[in-house]
Formats: C-alpha cells, structure tokens, sequence
C-alpha cells in the first residue's frame, strides 16, 4: 500500500523536475545552444531525474559552453568535466529506461519467476543503445572518426559507465521492490517514476568514479570544448547534419 503523502511527494517532485526540464529547453532554444549540440538533449534530460539540482547545473557549468561563450574560455574544473560526463551517459540511460519501462507495461514478461527482471532486461538493452548512440555523436566529432572506429570507441568510453550507472539503479529499485514495498509498482503511479528519479541520481553516484578514471585515463573526451570537422567522417557528418537539421526545424516550430 502506497501511503497517500508519498503519492503527493511524488506528483511535486515530477512536476518540478519536468518544469526544470522545460526552463532548460527553453533557453536552450531561446539561443543559448551548446557547442556540442548532443548536450542539447542531455541537459533537459538530465533536469527529469534531477529536477533543480539538474537546472543548477546547467545554469553553473553547462551554460558556459553555448554558443555565447568563446571556445577559448577557461576550463572547466575536473569535477565538472566528470560530472557533464557522468550526465552524459545518465542522459542515454534515461532515455532508454523510459522507454525501456513503457514497452515492458505495454508488453509484460518476467524472468526468473518475477517482472522486473523482464523490465530490468530491456532497460539495460535500451539504456546501452541510447547511452553508446550519445557518447557516438560526441566522440565522433571530436577525434574525426570513421564510422566504425567511431562505434569501437563510443563502446569502449561507455560501456563501464553505463553498467555502473544501471548498477545503482538497479540497487536503489531493488531495495525499493523487495525491501520497503515488498511488490511491484505499476509504471502508471507516481511514486514509481519518482522512485527512478531517486534511482537516476543513485546511478550517478556509482557511475561517477567511473568516469572520473575514464576521462582522466583519456577513454573518454573531455566535453568542454567545439569540434571541428576533419577529413575521415564525411558519412558521419552527414547524419549529424540531418539530425541537427531536424532539431533546428523542431526549434523553429516551437
């Protein structure tokens, strides 16, 4: 039973993530795109889950890097190089897990007698397409990668991180399931995506230490900076442009 003040927690807690989700989208609409345009989508992805948190961080550190702000202005500190890192794989692992949630409730299945292992499944597979298409369409740029080196190496900086960050999703949902509630919570209630928004976060704290050695090992790049076109991607530019072409237009309309 799901007492009623968790229902109300959950419905503001949603209803303010969504709105700083929004505020984000706004402004990056308004003008203040991202040099790296994939940061676009993770931003007011990442403000779903974080809520405030997510549009304070924008706001501190991710704003700087828009297209208001010179390319050669100073760098960010590490933990903030990290922490758009670790948002940036959150970002794909949300994506996937929302979508991931929707088809196990659309089509049900269990494994090992129990549901959310059959959700957890397709969760892990749709948050690992997502989260290895996102870091694709920003390493790609920055080394100048041929297509398939580009995957090789959109796998090898993200397959670590994106385990860690299901891991402590997974934890967190776990103890939720098994621990506290002692059953399922249908994906249509509140409290569920509220207790994801808690999990999101619990997956970015497993995936951070991660991707604090990723990057400082160099696995994966340092997104602080505009990539420039080089001669080995042309097929992976001319997707990009048709992706931003269709962001642009999406902008335009709204």
């Amino acid at each position: 039973m799901i007492p009623d003040w968790l229902s109300i927690v959950a419905i503001a807690a949603l209803v303010v993530a969504l709105c700083s989700a929004c505020a984000i989208l706004f402004d990056i609409l308004r003008g203040h795109k991202q040099h790296m345009w994939i940061m676009n989508v993770v931003w007011p992805i990442t403000a779903l889950w974080s809520g405030p948190l997510g549009f304070w961080a924008y706001a501190r550190f991710g704003r700087s890097s828009t297209s208001q702000h010179p390319t050669n202005s100073p760098q960010k500190p590490f933990w903030q190089v990290v922490a758009v890192a670790a948002t940036h794989c959150g970002a794909g692992c949300t994506l996937g897990d929302i979508v991931a949630e929707w088809v196990h409730f659309a089509y049900p299945f269990a494994i090992a007698g129990d549901a959310i292992f059959g959700a957890w499944t397709i969760d892990f597979v749709l948050a690992f397409l997502f989260g290895i298409a996102f870091q694709y369409f920003t390493i790609v740029p920055m080394r100048h990668l041929a297509f398939r080196e580009g995957l090789i190496q959109a796998l090898k900086a993200d397959c670590l991180s994106l385990t860690a960050w299901q891991v402590g999703m997974y934890g967190w949902m776990a103890i939720m399931r098994f621990a506290v509630f002692g059953t399922g919570i249908p994906a249509t209630s509140p409290v569920f995506w509220f207790l994801m928004q808690v999990g999101m976060a619990a997956g970015f704290l497993t995936s951070y230490p991660v991707n604090w050695w990723l990057v400082r090992a160099g696995v994966k790049e340092k997104m602080c900076c505009s990539p420039i076109p080089g001669p080995g991607c042309i097929r992976n530019y001319a997707v990009m442009i048709a992706l931003r072409t269709a962001y642009n237009t999406i902008s335009a309309v709204l």
